[in-house]
């Protein structure tokens, strides 16, 4: 699937989620657009076309996840965000790098399988109602199960297909055969690179134990359900849905490898070859994923070549350049991310479709209360933001949060009791909320 939005209407769906970082907005949209490029090449030339990576560089809590997590839901592209830290070099315990590979294909095949759900639901409805059907009708000469006093027959298949479907007999108890699973559970722990010996293993003895069939009660509702997902695996054909979530991976998979800057060796440290030559290994196994390799899967083999990688990190101590060469070569693109102010984080609170005082506002209305937010409330909020990141650690529109709830708690605790008000959030009470914390600076930093 590749999306046909131009780099303009990429950006512009981004800013209804994320403020400013236009540069950062527009690199990835273009991106994206050379991919739909890229597929309408000749196929000779096609495959000789790489992605461009892109590392982004700036503080905590700018966007730089938000964006990279808001393009892929976009395109519909499979996307797996990963902790450069938590890999380790070939040889030591943790996780070796390929499995982020096989992270994604996994996570590729569950957005396939959705798909194909989603396409055969109407026909899996239908089939997982004939099948209730035949649960729901009464034996021979049975009555209690619909109305015992009647001395009317019992109602024919068509009269309990329009009774299901007015909702009479969602509570009715139907007993019904269903798979338990059974055999060892394969679990291999703290085993680097043994995710995929272990994953074997559970289909080896899935193969061996098949699951066997007991008989269950359910409420109709509950057996329909489980009847649409039976009907649902019947009519998806199992090795389409692979090779079409191979495809994808391949040609418009997103791997967003966050805190890249930590497994890069500072200049103050030594420089390459120096003490913590880990971190170096790491960079030397990532190399041949990102410049193009074959993973091996429970799937498949699995192409990197085409897959675009985009790394993030604050850079505060290490620089892009403190990469390997090799490794900083296959990242071209890099783009910074300012960090962000009052101006910023006021927009942040009013402007996206996912703003916090309408979350808040929403949260609130479950409750039978009206929230509103002035506002000289929100710009004094984004002040105190703006100052206490200064003051402690930057943490960027992340401190919103926190903010938000120390404004927000006792009314939070005491809305049941509250149904029916309107309640409007004004400067004063902005204030009075976060005085204490304002007048002490020790205190903000653990409350806030």
């Amino acid at each position: 699937m590749t999306t046909t939005l131009t780099p303009r209407e990429i950006v512009r769906e981004l800013d209804k989620y994320i403020v400013g970082q236009t540069d950062a907005k527009r690199m990835v949209a273009v991106a994206i657009r050379n991919r739909w490029r890229r597929s309408r090449l000749d196929p000779a030339l096609r495959d000789e076309v790489s992605p461009k990576n892109i590392i982004m560089m700036g503080p905590t809590g700018v966007g730089k996840t938000e964006i990279a997590r808001r393009l892929a839901k976009l395109c519909g592209s499979p996307f797996i965000k990963v902790e450069a830290t938590k890999y380790t070099e070939v040889g030591y315990v943790g996780r070796d790098v390929e499995a982020m590979v096989r992270d994604l294909m996994e996570i590729g095949v569950s957005l396939v399988r959705e798909e194909e759900h989603r396409r055969v639901r109407e026909k899996a409805e239908t089939a997982a109602e004939d099948r209730l059907l035949d649960l729901l009708l009464p034996p021979p000469g049975a009555r209690a199960l619909y109305d015992a006093s009647s001395a009317a027959p019992p109602p024919n298949r068509e009269q309990i297909r329009a009774m299901w479907r007015a909702g009479r007999l969602d509570n009715a108890e139907v007993e019904m055969e269903v798979e338990v699973s059974s055999g060892p559970q394969v679990e291999m722990l703290g085993m680097p690179g043994m995710e995929q010996v272990g994953s074997q293993l559970k289909d080896a003895f899935a193969r061996m134990f098949p699951g066997r069939k007991k008989m269950r009660k359910f409420k109709a509702q509950e057996a329909f359900d489980i009847l649409i997902q039976e009907e649902s695996e019947r009519l998806i054909d199992h090795e389409a849905v692979t090779d079409l979530a191979r495809e994808r991976v391949e040609q418009t998979g997103i791997i967003f490898i966050d805190e890249i800057d930590k497994i890069a060796v500072p200049a103050s440290q030594g420089g390459r070859g120096g003490p913590d030559i880990s971190r170096e290994g790491v960079q030397r196994d990532l190399l041949p994923i990102v410049e193009g390799s074959v993973v091996s899967t429970k799937y498949g083999m699995v192409r990197t070549d085409h897959i675009l990688f985009i790394a993030a990190g604050a850079f505060h101590i290490a620089k892009p350049a403190d990469l390997i060469p090799e490794l900083q070569g296959r990242f071209p693109l890099r783009v910074e991310l300012s960090a962000l102010g009052k101006d910023e984080f006021l927009r942040i609170l009013k402007e996206p479709h996912n703003a916090l005082t309408l979350q808040y506002s929403a949260l609130m209305d479950t409750e039978g209360i009206h929230l509103e937010f002035s506002e000289d409330a929100l710009e004094e909020v984004a002040a105190f933001a703006e100052e206490t990141n200064r003051r402690t650690e930057n943490i960027g529109a992340r401190r919103l949060y926190t903010i938000m709830e120390k404004i927000l708690a006792d009314l939070s605790f005491d809305a049941p009791e509250r149904s029916g008000e309107t309640v409007v959030i004004d400067r004063t009470s902005v204030r009075a909320r976060l005085e204490d914390v304002r007048d002490n600076a020790d205190l903000s930093r653990f409350i806030l």
